[in-house]
């Protein structure tokens, strides 16, 4: 397999991670230089840092929109929707306010594997459906919810197809079937193409993870509303008001907050670029080969995600040549790089199996230019065209 320099590289992998905002560098340095101290001690080192923390809660607080004492800070989105949702089941376990869990059937594994860990300690887990377009069924949760769920969990925008999920919506259904359930949401995906902090006004528990916007991997946080109680996954020091045990990433914590500032600062004029961005390459792959099918519904989508299926051909084969060509895609979450399974998001959608089997997540970002866009165009036609050329077997 050939190399590249970054620069020869066309990047359109970007919801599986992103490289550090310039803002959030510039936060960060400083800690690495200088802010070195533990924030839990006393003397004036740990101030600073304790303060640097502060600082960034704040922040951060203010653009989700919740009280700075609502956040917690984690080591990235896993954590923080393993945290949401096994905390507030054994939370409810305690308090006897149920032990049934609904969670949609595309969530991230972050959410299904942690419900699917939950189930093997004697909890119900039940899976809502989705539309063929990407957007949870607002008819079957219904059904799923009754006086006996303690958590549910319905992500804002789809990882893999980009949808917007109708979570005010939601979150009315919930209250009125299941009152007395915690209601989280996985936001990983959201703070770029959504104002998050309006999106989930009605949401207990938000996970966010700095990567996805432009900040440092390893940092994420979690918003804890109101007196919703978790039960720590980390026994220890204490941190975080008790809910999450372990010495801070004082460095990283700066830089999460400084990349969702930007972000938001951002958000509109860069969604409304990088929409034209993937409206191109999504025009240009259709004229190149016509018979390519998109997943996810448009009119839900973010602008940065363009899913796509070549009929005939396998998406692994694919992006092994777009990778030798120069270009960065994924098929499904990269989470799931390598697999060859099909894509639980498209199966969850209806999308038959060979279809799944043959389609690629290409995702823009806050880097993304028109020379990425020339760049894919020109190789994922010839790519494809070459592997139908191939005779089969």
């Amino acid at each position: 397999m050939s190399e590249h320099a970054p620069g020869d590289l066309a990047c359109l992998d970007y919801a599986a991670t992103t490289p550090l905002r310039p803002e959030a560098l510039a936060a960060m340095e400083p800690v690495w230089r200088e802010n070195f101290g533990n924030p839990s001690g006393t003397h004036e080192i740990a101030r600073r840092a304790k303060t640097i923390i502060e600082e960034a809660r704040e922040q951060v607080a203010a653009d989700l929109g919740c009280e700075p004492r609502e956040v917690v800070f984690t080591g990235g989105g896993s954590e923080a929707d393993n945290l949401a949702l096994k905390g507030a089941a054994w939370a409810a376990r305690e308090q006897g306010r149920g032990e049934v869990i609904v969670v949609s059937a595309f969530e991230h594994h972050a959410v299904l594997d942690a419900a699917e860990r939950l189930s093997r300690g004697g909890f119900e887990v039940r899976h809502a459906p989705v539309s063929a377009g990407g957007v949870v069924d607002l008819d079957a949760p219904v059904d799923l919810l009754d006086d006996r769920t303690s958590v549910v969990s319905v992500m804002l925008v789809n990882n893999e197809v980009g949808t917007i999920q109708p979570f005010d919506e939601v979150a009315t259904l919930v209250r009125e079937r299941a009152p007395r359930a915690v209601l989280h949401t996985d936001a990983v995906q959201a703070p770029q193409w959504c104002d998050v902090a309006g999106a989930t006004a009605g949401a207990d528990l938000v996970a966010v993870s700095a990567h996805k916007f432009g900040g440092p991997k390893g940092t994420g946080a979690l918003v804890v509303r109101g007196s919703t109680r978790l039960v720590p996954l980390v026994d220890g020091g204490g941190q975080e008001m008790g809910r999450r045990s372990g010495t801070h990433n004082v460095a990283g914590i700066a830089g999460l907050a400084a990349a969702l500032r930007a972000t938001a600062e951002g958000r509109e004029q860069e969604a409304t670029r990088i929409g034209s961005l993937r409206d191109r390459l999504a025009k240009g792959i259709t004229e190149a080969i016509p018979d390519a099918c998109f997943n996810g519904d448009r009119a839900f989508q973010t602008a940065g995600i363009c899913h796509v299926g070549f009929p005939g051909v396998e998406a692994e084969t694919l992006l092994l040549m777009l990778d030798r060509d120069g270009v960065c895609a994924a098929a499904g979450s990269s989470c799931q790089s390598g697999s060859t399974e099909p894509s639980h998001v498209l199966l969850a959608m209806g999308v038959p199996r060979a279809e799944a089997l043959s389609s690629i997540r290409l995702t823009l970002g806050w880097p993304s230019t028109d020379a990425d866009v020339d760049r894919a165009l020109e190789v994922i036609s010839a790519a494809v065209e070459r592997l139908r050329a191939r005779p089969t077997r």
